[in-house]
């Protein structure tokens, strides 16, 4: 999962605009290089966090704002000299973005190819074509990928997310800015109105549908909007300020995503931290003093990774995760880190002296950069199509996830997020049965559902990925969007009257963490006591680091790269074990069928376990369905 694209407008050249945080007696400076040391600060929290901390730092914000502040500065400075030529403004950003974008993308596909199972190319290409229309974050909405689940299972070009915001942000801005200097509007005054209309819908749909809000162009705007009101601010600090104001912008920045949990709370109003932190660095300017946080961003070693900045960017993301599926893991460590990140250094240096550079000194037109530059990617494709189709229909597994036939779904009356979902029975069924929870639950459908079909029973799923039952977001601290939708679930339970509700019963089955039933689980299962509901509740099957399927692939089905011991995830006793459960509660747990040995591996007999890093095939838990009858019989008569 990549973060932001460290390219901004003007990066051969970070020209100020009207902010000027000298001295009243020193005039606006047409070059800031502290910004390209801005840059290559937040570059590389980036590419660390993506590498060793498994997290994102929050500076995507930054680049959003520096972008906002350098190209609204260059519209009003194009407008006052008598107007904004889009056809040179969009060729210049073409040479900007395009050269290091489409050489990567080429080079990823064909890495691909090399390198990644046959199941993985069909999806690539899908997201490398919308990468190179600038609309990979669309691509990723759609496709509701989790932005922060760092595994080889992550999409190649997913980092080009935030990549075709940008491009979206520089096709629509100079409309935006020129038809207010048309209509002789104020710029500010239209900032403002976009700032807050944007910084409104971001707080509401993060709050409401977090990863959608993450990849959302319309949640994003604000941040270039802001960068275009401190554009458009003058601003005069006494040299003590300023000093100060440098170094706390800085330490908030390094800050933001130890502190913050940014891949699950952004952008909402918790992205006001880098955002403000970076408009601090801008602010603060040149201090003309050697304590000035500004006289190390502007050091020439800065400047040059701020040069190699978005070429770093783009290849980091790539190289580790291909690095991951090669070596079979969930994490680079440090030694395997250090190495992914050395070599995409070195490819960063290669493409920017050989193609940023020539590019940019060349005399050619956008057009002409264009069609030149779509040669390795047309290169790429033509391989896949030649190759890569057949290869896929031969050897690429389906994803065997569990589904319900037949059945029929709807927005519950009154309820913002709940869809309900009734299965087929025949007349009145025997009984009800609701399934509630995330997906570690719709895998249990396989199961039930030849049970269900046997006896005339209803399944009825309330489901969202994500979202365990709970009166808490555990998996998300602070995010309200899970506690919403299980509120409504529990609503609509109550007033259904099933027969019995299933759910899970734990969580953290993974190795590193500590299996747990959390009180949240226990607060909702006592509701449904209050209520007279039964509840089965299910012990989780395991969660891996990785792609079980992948490492087999790579590895065989005996290497133990690609199981874990049984007892580094799952607890000698069931965590729930002691705990004061409600009466109405009774448990399953299938861990000796899905982790017969001390061993989980990846195969059972000759069944596949999980068909990704943390779900249960369709096909296994088919085979698991007579287990569960007689469990089921076994609850209800006693």
């Amino acid at each position: 999962m990549g973060e932001d694209p460290p390219c901004v407008a003007g990066s051969g050249q970070l020209e100020e605009t009207r902010t000027s945080t000298a001295n009243s007696k020193s005039p606006p400076r047409s070059y800031r290089p502290e910004l390209q040391g801005l840059r290559a600060v937040a570059a590389g929290l980036v590419v660390v966090y993506h590498v060793w901390l498994g997290r994102v730092s929050g500076g995507v914000d930054v680049f959003f704002l520096i972008s906002g502040f350098l190209v609204t500065g260059q519209l009003v400075r194009a407008s006052a000299r008598g107007g904004i030529n889009l056809r040179v403004l969009w060729g210049r950003m073409a040479k900007r973005l395009l050269p290091a974008a489409f050489v990567v993308l080429g080079a990823t596909v064909v890495a691909v190819l090399l390198l990644l199972p046959a199941d993985r190319w069909a999806q690539t290409m899908r997201e490398v074509t919308a990468a190179a229309l600038f609309m990979e974050n669309w691509q990723l909405a759609a496709d509701s990928t989790d932005y922060y689940a760092q595994n080889a299972q992550a999409s190649v070009v997913q980092h080009f997310w935030s990549l075709s915001i940008q491009g979206q942000f520089y096709l629509l801005w100079p409309l935006l800015v020129g038809l207010v200097v048309m209509l002789r509007r104020s710029l500010t005054r239209v900032l403002l109105l976009v700032f807050a209309a944007s910084f409104a819908y971001s707080v509401y749909l993060t709050a409401v549908n977090q990863p959608l809000a993450y990849f959302h162009t319309a949640t994003r705007i604000w941040e270039f909007a802001l960068g275009g009101l401190l554009a458009l601010t003058t601003v005069t600090l006494v040299r003590p300020l300023r000093i100060v104001l440098g170094w706390a912008g800085l330490a908030g920045l390094l800050l933001c995503g130890m502190v913050l949990q940014v891949g699950a709370e952004f952008p909402g109003y918790l992205a006001l931290w880098p955002t403000l932190c970076a408009a601090a660095v801008i602010l603060a300017g040149a201090t003309g003093s050697r304590f000035g946080a500004d006289r190390w961003l502007s050091g020439e070693r800065m400047r040059y990774l701020g040069d190699l900045s978005y070429a770093l960017y783009l290849w980091h993301w790539p190289v580790l995760i291909c690095y991951l599926v090669v070596r079979g893991q969930g994490e680079a460590g440090l030694l395997g880190g250090v190495a992914v990140i050395g070599t995409s250094l070195v490819l960063a240096a290669l493409t920017h002296l050989f193609v940023e550079e020539p590019v940019r000194r060349s005399g050619w037109g956008a057009r002409k950069v264009t069609v030149v530059l779509l040669v390795p990617l047309v290169i790429a494709v033509t391989t896949w199509q030649l190759t890569g189709e057949r290869n896929v229909e031969a050897y690429a597994p389906s994803t065997d996830f569990a589904t319900l036939d037949g059945e029929t779904c709807s927005m519950s009356p009154g309820h913002q997020q709940l869809t309900v979902c009734f299965g087929p029975a025949e007349g009145t069924p025997a009984k009800r049965v609701v399934l509630v929870g995330d997906s570690h639950v719709q895998q249990f459908i396989a199961a039930l559902d030849p049970i269900a079909r046997s006896r005339n029973w209803q399944l009825i799923p309330m489901l969202k990925g994500g979202c365990p039952y709970s009166t808490k977001s555990e998996r998300w601290p602070g995010m309200q969007e899970c506690v919403r939708f299980n509120d409504e679930a529990t609503e609509e339970i109550i007033s259904l009257k099933p027969d019995f509700v299933f759910t899970l019963s734990t969580r953290n089955v993974q190795v590193g963490l500590t299996e747990e039933t959390p009180p949240g689980f226990l607060e909702r299962w006592r509701q449904l006591d209050a209520e007279g509901i039964p509840v089965v509740a299910v012990r989780d099957s395991p969660r891996y680091s990785f792609s079980v399927p992948e490492c087999v692939r790579v590895h065989g089905a005996s290497s133990p790269r690609c199981g874990a011991p049984r007892d580094q995830m799952l607890s000698e006793v069931p965590p729930y074990a002691n705990l004061d459960v409600p009466s109405n509660v009774s448990f399953l747990d299938f861990s000796d069928q899905i982790c017969p040995d001390e061993f989980c591996s990846p195969f059972v007999g000759d069944l596949q376990v999980n068909f990704d890093d943390n779900h249960v095939s369709a096909r296994f838990m088919r085979e698991l369905s007579p287990v569960l009858e007689e469990a089921l019989d076994a609850i209800h008569s006693a």
